[in-house]
């Protein structure tokens, strides 16, 4: 398990070093590259009940007996196996978990509540940090959210970040954002969300929320602390395969604000990309959903994700920049049509081995969306899976 050093904002002392420097001279010298650290972002991490029930039916099947209201009687093997490479590989693994870890019975949608052994798992999987700004997080209300967060509280001591819900004003002032270090580089991680689902009033246990005002004072914050900023904001319209204009529009705000990448969640779909100017005459890439990386969902659209790959580059002057991003396409087959289980697979590593499906259309419906999504996202081919 990678293991990352987790900033508490209080600690920092040190500057920004988006700055450049000059040598003693005064006469610029070109920055070649030192260091890079390799940040990738899945999209929504869901858990259906029929999730739920496979997963716990897997475990009865292998042991002969199962307590559906013990966390620890559920096997998720399947559930990552094909990407776990991919997630393990990168030095730093962020992702959107949509659900409450609120304790038994364990429920699916309209309110989510997963075992807490599936957060373990998906830990064991590579993910890093866990996103917990999103419209989900208070669906067993304020005691589900304070309980979700006492299982990642606990979750540090191996290295476990989350970021997005905080218990009181302490740690949102300590996480939001949340400063991740990696060989000597620090990134911000500024998460919030449009709402939630569940009223959760403006007390602790407080989520970020799309408001200017606070998340321009945690950029200011990150431009203080941080080499990098990377935006996860959990937004958009669900099952619009283009962003909104209110998408648009804050993803200009965090521009101006100083963010490095605009990494979105939430319309359980793939939208398209765009590159916005910075003040500083930089571009910044905009990935305006992720769509799922797992799922029950069978509307159309909804079983494509993708996982973004960002290079954090450290240059001989001190400066980091984000090179070019890469992008992998997934797809998240349901039971009986390749194996029995929810499992996320490549989609370039499978293409062209349709004599694996149970079901053939399956893959053929796989091809069919992946080459629609390619046209609507912007994206040109698979760029580009490792792994292929």
């Amino acid at each position: 398990m990678k293991r990352l050093v987790l900033l508490y904002i209080f600690l920092l002392s040190a500057a920004s070093g988006h700055s450049r420097r000059l040598p003693f001279d005064g006469v610029p010298v070109p920055a070649l590259p030192t260091d890079t650290v390799t940040v990738t972002v899945i999209g929504d991490v869901m858990m259906h009940s029929a999730q739920i029930e496979n997963c716990h039916g897997r475990y009865a099947e292998m042991h002969g007996t199962a307590d559906p209201d013990s966390s620890g009687h559920y096997d998720y093997s399947p559930c990552f196996r094909e990407i776990r490479d991919m997630l393990v590989d990168a030095d730093i693994c962020i992702a959107n978990m949509e659900f409450t870890l609120a304790g038994a019975p364990y429920s699916g949608y309209p309110a989510f509540c997963a075992p807490e052994s599936f957060a373990d798992h998906v830990a064991d999987c590579g993910v890093d940090v866990f996103l917990t700004a999103n419209n989900h997080i208070f669906d067993k209300g304020e005691p589900g959210a304070r309980r979700t967060l006492g299982i990642y509280r606990r979750m540090q001591e191996r290295g476990i970040g989350d970021t997005g819900c905080y218990t009181d004003s302490l740690h949102m002032s300590h996480a939001y954002p949340l400063i991740v270090e990696k060989d000597g580089i620090r990134i911000a991680l500024v998460n919030f969300t449009y709402g939630t689902n569940v009223g959760h009033g403006k007390e602790f246990p407080k989520v970020s929320v799309m408001d200017r005002e606070e998340i321009a004072a945690a950029m200011q914050t990150a431009r203080d602390s941080a080499d990098i900023i990377i935006a996860l904001p959990h937004w958009g319209t669900e099952y619009a395969l283009k962003h909104s204009a209110e998408q648009a529009k804050m993803a200009e705000f965090l521009v101006r604000r100083g963010a490095d990448a605009v990494i979105g969640s939430h319309p359980h779909v793939v939208q398209d990309i765009d590159s916005l100017k910075a003040l500083s005459g930089d571009y910044v890439p905009v990935v305006y959903s992720l769509g799922n990386i797992i799922s029950n969902m069978s509307a159309p659209n909804t079983r494509i994700g993708l996982m973004a790959t960002l290079p954090v580059i450290r240059y001989t002057d001190g400066s980091t920049s984000i090179g070019k991003i890469s992008y992998t396409f997934t797809w998240c087959t349901l039971p009986g049509r390749l194996e029995d289980s929810h499992m996320t697979i490549p989609v370039e590593r499978f293409k062209g081995r349709r004599e694996l499906w149970s079901i053939p259309s399956d893959y053929d419906n796989m091809v069919d969306t992946y080459n629609r999504i390619l046209e609507s996202s912007g994206i040109k081919g698979n760029e580009k899976d490792n792994n292929s």
